[in-house]
């Protein structure tokens, strides 16, 4: 998968975690751009992420991450 293709992926992930079908998520996105997007419901995003790529983040690489770019990049190192 390249970015594009995991950035796709992860837009159905945040519509479906996140119940709105109106993010538009971008490599800058961040939290701070999504108003549904706060503590409680990163945890399900990153639990769902996880469920869909099949693999486990450390708790250092969530705390790392600034934006969605971020959290691709690691997506691919794994």
């Amino acid at each position: 998968m390249n970015k594009d293709e995991i950035l796709a992926k992860l837009t159905d992930i945040f519509h479906n975690e996140l119940d709105n079908d109106e993010i538009v998520l971008t490599f800058e996105t961040t939290a701070e751009d999504i108003e549904e997007w706060d503590s409680l419901s990163h945890i399900q995003l990153i639990v769902a992420v996880e469920k869909a790529f099949g693999i486990r983040f450390t708790s250092s690489e969530i705390q790392s991450w600034n934006n969605v770019g971020e959290m691709i990049d690691c997506i691919l190192s794994k």
